[in-house]
């Protein structure tokens, strides 16, 4: 099975026909997709001009996607070396106890789902590598907040795994991702809803089933 440089390689030969090239993007998307695969597929294509199902894409477009995807990639996997090397020191210094970002890490290892989206079509605007680093900040300062560590937006809803997303939790009203309980304030969780119970529980909000 071909890797994520491999097929990188593959989208940006241009000896192989778009629809090649294309289904080779596709295919990076099983190694590396930070919103899961049909989000960060529709992110991709949004931001690049391609329509999602489009089987002839131009070539340029395909480029400008497959950019961004390897520079979210490569600041992911500089973040998973950093972690690992703190990780060995601090077991060495005798630190054993899990912390929420020790589980969080173990949940986005491989760099899929790192921040779900609870609609394939709801997003974040920003550039992948914004975002991802936007997480990476929030889950290493340790300090709750009111507010979404990717767009700032202060409303929330809660899902618990419903409706077709890898994950359950308090979804950013304003950007549709999937926030980590830790990285919010309690006020924050309560205002989305208890989990299985509330007016936001269990199902997607009024903006995603849309």
């Amino acid at each position: 099975m071909a890797g994520f440089r491999a097929l990188a390689e593959q989208v940006r030969n241009p000896r192989l026909v778009a629809a090649q090239r294309r289904t080779a993007l596709r295919k990076c998307l099983e190694r590396f997709a930070p919103y899961g695969h049909r989000a960060t597929w529709h992110h991709l294509c949004t931001r690049s001009g391609i329509a999602t199902q489009d089987r002839d894409p131009d070539p340029e477009r395909l480029l400008a996607a497959l950019a961004e995807l390897e520079e979210a990639r490569a600041l992911w996997l500089a973040y998973e070396a950093e972690f690992a090397a703190r990780r060995r020191r601090e077991k060495h210094d005798g630190i054993r106890q899990p912390s929420a970002i020790d589980d969080w890490h173990r949940r986005t290892w491989g760099g899929c789902d790192i921040v779900p989206c609870a609609a394939p079509h709801l997003h974040p605007a920003a550039r992948l590598a914004v975002v991802l680093r936007s997480m990476i900040t929030a889950m290493e300062s340790g300090r709750p907040r009111r507010d979404c560590p990717v767009c700032g937006g202060d409303r929330f809803n809660r899902l618990t795994g419903t409706g077709g997303c890898a994950a359950a939790g308090p979804v950013c009203g304003d950007c549709g991702v999937v926030v980590p309980a830790t990285v919010l304030t309690r006020e924050a969780l309560t205002a989305a809803g208890p989990g299985g119970e509330g007016a936001g529980a269990g199902r997607l909000p009024a903006y995603a089933a849309a």
